[in-house]
């Protein structure tokens, strides 16, 4: 059939038309949230792109979803739930030494001495008391927890040792309770993928910092699936980078000389 000019300005605009409703999906394919939400480049930043779509928020919960997760998701990650006070135990076991190679992450740290270094998510302080004599009396550690029993745990161990550079701080869920522009390193170990306002709390992080300080994740590798860790207590390489970008943070070094982790390096610009 042959299509004069009238007919095909109107193809066209019908073409168009279906283009914006949405028809561009393939036939009989539901529309999930998490197809919408990859439809954002990664460089953009989900809390500016919220301001400029109001109707698209920067977290997104999920009715089917990881049992071992909240159900939140954050730039296409769910969110894993939190470790309570009941397990202490397990953060304090006498094997992890042999398992988790503490003194090669304390290493990466290059700690020179009379540094303020804040051990985000600190549990029962099992970094926090290794990290204590690097920074020496000149230094400070900011255990910070936002449950009772581990600051309780923290307090009670600095008390028992004799430890007078660690300060138990109590965070909350969106902000750490840091000063401002006054931290040169923040440590988070197996921790970042339990927060549950990531980008407010790393946005809070970004202004502890002091110009040049330094965020350290340890964090189990996704792209292992031989690693015995439930797969949202996992983060990837990219995945991380990608979130760092959204509050600012510069990526530095990626290293992997943990038998399971990654140590992530990531630094406020000057």
């Amino acid at each position: 059939m042959i299509l004069n000019l009238k007919h095909c300005r109107v193809l066209v605009a019908l073409a168009l038309g279906l283009i914006a409703s949405g028809a561009h999906a393939v036939p009989g394919e539901q529309q999930t949230p998490e197809a919408t939400f990859r439809t954002t480049p990664p460089w953009v930043d989900p809390h500016a792109q919220a301001a400029v779509e109001p109707h698209r928020p920067l977290y997104e919960t999920r009715a089917i979803h990881d049992q071992n997760g909240t159900g939140k998701f954050y730039m296409g990650r769910e969110i894993a739930q939190v470790m309570g006070p009941g397990g202490i135990p397990w953060l304090d076991r006498p094997e992890r030494d042999d398992q988790e190679k503490p003194s090669i992450v304390l290493d990466a740290l290059k700690l020179r001495g009379g540094e303020t270094v804040v051990d985000l998510g600190a549990g029962s302080g099992y970094f926090t008391f290794r990290i204590a004599p690097r920074v020496g009396r000149a230094g400070k550690v900011l255990a910070v927890e936002i449950q009772d029993e581990m600051l309780q745990a923290i307090r009670q161990r600095a008390q028992a040792l004799k430890v007078t550079n660690v300060e138990a701080v109590k965070g909350s869920e969106t902000d750490p309770n840091l000063p401002a522009k006054a931290v040169d390193l923040v440590l988070m170990v197996d921790v970042y993928h339990e927060l549950a306002y990531p980008f407010e709390v790393m946005t809070k992080i970004r202004e502890a910092l002091k110009p040049g300080g330094r965020v350290v994740f340890v964090e189990y590798r996704k792209e292992d699936p031989d690693v015995p860790i439930k797969l949202v207590h996992k983060m990837s390489v990219e995945q991380v980078k990608r979130e760092m970008k959204a509050v600012g943070l510069a990526h530095l070094q990626t290293l992997e000389t943990l038998p399971l982790q990654h140590i992530l390096v990531f630094e406020k610009p000057q």
